[in-house]
């Protein structure tokens, strides 16, 4: 992730977060942007779901004027466990992501990550990727 840059001056806002590929097959113009509000999670959730075994993957393509890049959310509920815990299940989620979601992944989409409970923090690495790109293809496939 970018470090962050100070606020802009005359609108007071910080600029997005970007998370950058480090998979050398993906060209580096492909960047990941991270879901900040509140009401782009709650339009996620309006949207297509698929669960997997260690998360529930929303996804929503953003209309038009919205972008054209690949925007990702992640979040871990309290039922994850302690603030460690939830921090380490969304740690292994953005590497799944920044590992995943620019090869199968669409721009102009909006993707959130939900952690589970015990799952995502225990599952192997390879079925967490896994599973991602199972969900990847199933969103997809209902989409078109």
């Amino acid at each position: 992730m970018a470090p962050p840059s100070p606020p802009d001056q005359t609108t007071g806002r910080v600029a997005t977060a970007v998370l950058s590929c480090p998979d050398a097959s993906v060209s580096t113009s492909d960047k990941l942007t991270v879901l900040k509000t509140r009401k782009d999670f709650l339009r996620a959730a309006r949207a297509r779901r698929q669960g997997t075994p260690s998360m529930m993957v929303q996804a929503r393509q953003r209309a038009e004027g919205g972008g054209s890049g690949i925007r990702v959310g992640f979040t871990c509920s309290k039922k994850v466990g302690n603030a460690v815990a939830r921090n380490r299940a969304k740690r292994r989620l953005r590497e799944a992501a920044r590992a995943i979601l620019p090869v199968q992944g669409k721009p102009g989409w909006d993707y959130v990550l939900i952690g589970r409970a015990d799952a995502t923090a225990q599952r192997p690495f390879e079925a967490l990727k896994n599973d991602l790109a199972t969900a990847l293809c199933k969103l997809h496939d209902t989409a078109t």
